[in-house]
């Protein structure tokens, strides 16, 4: 029983969904682009944008992805697709490491 417990344990660990961890530094370098919009402080500049300081980490993973899949088509897409496009998989996850850690 106890080892069905922990094979049951490890199986439900490994199937959980990996959390972004990106390179914060490395973001920083990549967040210039997005200032005009976003705010040099991750504070949404022109209204209805969203505020991206102290984010969800995977939230913007997810949600750059989206963009740059062409998933995510409302909103803001016709700007932020092309934006998006020009990420790599590394560079999303070290924008969203950069934003998520700011306070």
């Amino acid at each position: 029983m106890k080892k069905a417990m922990t094979l049951t344990l490890a199986a439900t660990l490994f199937s959980l969904p990996v959390m972004a961890a990106g390179d914060a530094a490395a973001g920083k370098g990549k967040a210039a682009i997005c200032a005009a919009c976003h705010g040099a402080d991750g504070q949404a500049v022109i209204p209805g944008y969203p505020n991206l300081k102290g984010q969800n980490e995977l939230y913007l993973v997810n949600a750059l992805k989206a963009y740059k899949n062409k998933e995510r088509t409302g909103g803001n897409a016709m700007l932020m697709q092309p934006q998006a496009a020009m990420l790599s998989d590394t560079d999303i996850e070290n924008l969203a490491a950069y934003f998520s850690q700011m306070q």
